[in-house]
């Protein structure tokens, strides 16, 4: 049995590019050399791709995820437990149907994450508007202020959110030292476990050159506390320095405040490529920035780099080898 990870991906909303983008990657991107690569969805729409991008790849149905060697760059095992009836797969337009099975496949990796059978799961681009006709949209694993965190990733540029979808206003009021301290110990925790022993941490201040009472008394003392047990973090810094010095190598990552200070640097460095995932899960599980992008199905011009980064780093992070380094930026 090979000892290389199991990395699940689900196709995504099979009505737009998600199947495009997934199978790309796995037949064209090297990842075998890394992981076994696992693709959960539907095996027709799967194949259909295969088809539109004139490949000679051979797409195999597995309902046992013991029966997907994975080995083979020639075959994309595809775990398809019939979730959908590949008549309702409708390119360019959702339906209830197809948001359904978005959910089920979902609902399925998060399983066999939590048996053990896979090492890490990846999401495709889901559609919003299928899932809510399917009364599903609680199926996306989302962020739970002060248990789980946005972790964004771009090159050597990684940055964590403290807090996300919440109004600016309201960020002022949440901050508090327990809060960054949560963020600070899970961020050590989990880095650690996937190959980064002691990884550096950096923490954005609010205010310009991190000068503000919030900054000396809401997240400074949160800050120490982590020091205190070890974990290796400064700040809070001057938000419009922190970046820069993750880029330059001085620290792993960076945990900024709020959606837009983290999101802002993060697209100014390098939006094509980039990949996101939630912190302080129970099991690697990452996803891609983009959409389904109805414009662009079937054409076979759908940018596939995001989903082959999220693909290379959770083969990297659950092989226990920290963040994959691409050797040719290195």
């Amino acid at each position: 049995m090979s000892s290389k990870p199991i990395v699940a991906t689900m196709i995504g909303d099979p009505c737009g590019i998600g199947p495009e983008v997934v199978v790309k990657s796995i037949a064209l991107g090297g990842v075998h050399g890394m992981c076994r690569p696992l693709v959960v969805g539907s095996t027709e729409s799967v194949q259909q791709t295969v088809n539109m991008l004139k490949l000679k790849h051979t797409v195999r149905r597995v309902t046992d995820v013991d029966d997907a060697v994975g080995l083979d760059p020639a075959v994309i095992d595809v775990y398809d437990t019939g979730q959908l009836d590949p008549n309702f797969i409708t390119l360019a337009k959702a339906n209830r149907e197809c948001g359904l099975a978005s959910a089920a496949w979902l609902k399925e990796m998060e399983v066999l994450a939590a048996a053990g059978k896979v090492q890490a799961t990846i999401m495709g681009p889901i559609n919003t508007d299928a899932l809510k006709m399917a009364d599903k949209f609680d199926a996306v694993v989302g962020v739970e202020v002060g248990k789980t965190y946005l972790f964004l990733i771009t090159g050597p540029l990684r940055v964590v959110h403290l807090t996300d979808h919440i109004p600016l206003r309201q960020v002022c009021d949440i901050i508090s030292p327990d809060l960054v301290y949560k963020a600070l110990r899970t961020m050590h925790d989990d880095f650690s476990r996937w190959g980064i022993p002691k990884p550096r941490i950096v923490v954005a201040g609010l205010n310009a050159h991190a000068y503000g009472d919030e900054d000396k008394y809401q997240i400074a003392p949160g800050v120490e506390k982590a020091k205190a047990e070890g974990i290796d973090v400064t700040g809070p810094a001057p938000p419009d320095s922190v970046f820069r010095w993750c880029i330059d190598g001085q620290y792993d990552a960076v945990l900024c405040m709020f959606h837009d200070q983290g999101h802002i640097a993060v697209k100014t460095w390098g939006f094509v490529g980039n990949c996101a995932m939630i912190l302080g899960t129970p099991h690697i599980h990452m996803s891609v920035a983009h959409g389904t992008a109805f414009d662009i199905v079937g054409k076979g011009i759908a940018n596939h780099e995001m989903m082959l980064t999220s693909m290379r780093h959770a083969a990297s992070l659950g092989s226990g080898k920290g963040f994959y380094r691409d050797a040719a930026a290195a």
